[in-house]
């Protein structure tokens, strides 16, 4: 196992590019392949593709308000102190690897911002702490729990198609969490995936201690926070900015609407999640400037994918005005029946969701010909939306786009950490895969 990482690793090293030339070779290639193999002129698709450029801005903002609210969760004290209080337990590389695990993949479960930032830290406090640790993979293992969020409460997928007035309705109807999530065959697969993912990342831990690479303290080690409110005085204005009493109060007042919001019947969707993190930030940092400070820490995480995500953006264009993406799942339907429907759109799901790395995204452009493939074949149509949710969810793990974060927290390189992801995306698939099987044909 070790040999076959170490050939992905060195791989990566030489020939991946950063996330962001990644992303503008993907863009290059597939204005190629609508090109050659759709009906489409190439004014046409120019045209699609600039006018898509900021057709998700919207789904953006929210993506982002996430990933940085997400990091004001992460990294507040109490959430800190926990944190602390894990790492000071830990004592070998190997258990290192398996906590920072299961810390990724539990967040990331409860919210994948919240994951995908509280991995990270627990990674870089494991391995600033645990002599001996290989800190591109804790850091790799960290990422990986991010699969997670396709099998937990922020699962895009699920939450959207459980919403009323989504895009899909009336085709396929609302199909309630309790038929996608909360199912048992995904409850089981969580469990399972869960227990052997962290176990499976520990035994990617190079042997040799000659290969292993640790952290650098003085490189990695926190620079001190430049505080909003320098100077501490007794005017108004800084007693305000400093006050417990607004932080709670407008807090309280949060928690109460989220109380009557599901009290009226109302489903989980993005806003109400980005609602309830807003606000439980804003009570567990206790002032607003306090709040404000954190956020713009978190703030700094994001630049990446506030970059790329428009060019996602104008590759879903292109992809949905080509007919490229039907063209893609046509290929993997035609092979399908009732039960094997859900299998090969996680196998699709896969493949595109390179080209749409955004759940919603994806769903939006392989969604329709996937329900529509569903409903002429009688196959489930909430495993069908699952199949496409955890195919997204497996591509993560190597999509270069949601490792951002992470890099940016770690301070390392794509190429330093995808081989190790590249084995841990087989493993996760051989889970998913054998899980959509058993479900089409067992549950």
């Amino acid at each position: 196992m070790e040999k076959l990482t170490n050939f992905f690793t060195d791989i990566m090293k030489k020939y991946l590019p950063d996330p962001f030339v990644f992303a503008i070779g993907l863009t290059l290639l597939t204005f190629v392949l609508a090109l050659l193999i759709e009906d489409i002129s190439f004014v046409d698709l120019t045209t699609a593709w600039g006018g898509g450029f900021w057709d998700l801005l919207a789904f953006t903002t929210q993506m982002a308000v996430i990933l940085a609210m997400g990091y004001v969760l992460a990294t507040a004290p109490i959430t800190d102190k926990l944190l602390n209080k894990i790492a000071s337990m830990v004592h070998t590389p190997k258990t290192a690897i398996i906590v920072a695990t299961l810390v990724g993949g539990i967040g990331s479960y409860l919210n994948w911002g919240f994951g995908l930032v509280i991995g990270g830290i627990i990674a870089k406090k494991l391995a600033l702490k645990v002599k001996g640790v290989h800190y591109p993979l804790i850091i790799a293992a960290a990422y990986s729990g991010f699969t997670f969020y396709g099998l937990g409460l922020s699962a895009s997928i699920p939450i959207l198609i459980s919403t009323p007035g989504h895009f899909l309705e009336d085709a396929m109807g609302l199909v309630t969490l309790s038929e996608t999530i909360f199912s048992l065959p995904m409850i089981i697969t969580t469990v399972v995936l869960l227990i052997t993912l962290p176990l499976f990342n520990a035994m990617l831990h190079p042997k040799d201690p000659k290969n292993v690479v640790e952290i650098d303290p003085a490189l990695y080690a926190d620079q001190p926070k430049v505080k909003l409110n320098l100077l501490v005085d007794n005017t108004i204005a800084n007693k305000l900015n400093n006050s417990r009493i607004l932080a709670y109060t407008i807090g309280t007042l949060g928690l109460i609407y989220i109380v009557i919001y599901f009290t009226n019947g109302n489903s989980l969707n993005l806003n109400i999640l980005n609602f309830i993190i807003l606000f439980i930030g804003i009570i567990l940092l206790g002032t607003p400037a306090r709040y404000a400070e954190h956020l713009a820490d978190g703030i700094k995480t994001i630049s990446g994918i506030v970059l790329q995500f428009p060019f996602y953006a104008g590759i879903m264009a292109i992809m949905a005005a080509s007919g490229l993406v039907d063209t893609i799942a046509k290929v993997f339907v035609d092979l399908s029946n009732e039960h094997t429907l859900p299998f090969w759109g996680l196998i699709s799901s896969f493949f595109i969701n390179f080209f749409a790395p955004s759940a919603g995204g994806h769903w939006a452009v392989q969604g329709p010909f996937m329900i529509d493939a569903a409903k002429e074949l009688g196959a489930s149509l909430s495993e069908t939306s699952m199949s496409v949710m955890l195919g997204n969810a497996w591509n993560d793990l190597v999509q270069p786009f949601w490792i951002l974060p992470a890099l940016a927290l770690s301070r390392l390189k794509l190429k330093d950490i995808m081989g190790f992801l590249v084995m841990i995306m087989f493993f996760v698939g051989i889970i998913y895969i054998l899980a959509t099987l058993a479900w089409s044909y067992l549950l």
